[in-house]
């Protein structure tokens, strides 16, 4: 089973760079990893500590740019799961998202 996974780092505390707030261009839907997907929205009190450890953080890494949230994606199944805190905003999510149908773009 094929499953990779991108957890998102805010330097500042879990502001969010206004860069996100960026329009983007979708890549073509031959380039993307996943078109028709299955997604899942799992909120954690611990997102930080989750998505560090799924993304092999170190320790220094997770303290200095603490992930607020990360995506977890299975092409075979076509399946992704958006972690985030219990607090969020559209931007977070929808970057999340981004990763699902585009995997690694940043």
């Amino acid at each position: 089973m094929l499953s990779l996974m991108t957890g998102c780092q805010t330097p500042g505390g879990g502001v969010i760079p206004s860069k996100e707030f960026e329009s983007f261009s979708p890549l073509s839907t031959e380039k993307r990893i996943m078109n028709l997907i299955k997604i899942k929205w799992e909120v954690r009190e611990d997102v930080a500590k989750f998505c560090a450890k799924a993304a092999h953080m170190t320790p220094n890494q997770a303290y200095w740019s603490p992930p607020v949230a990360c995506a977890v994606w299975n092409v075979p199944t076509k399946e992704c799961t958006i972690v985030t805190g219990t607090k969020t905003n559209h931007a977070a999510i929808g970057h999340e998202l981004r990763h699902c149908f585009e995997g690694h773009f940043h």
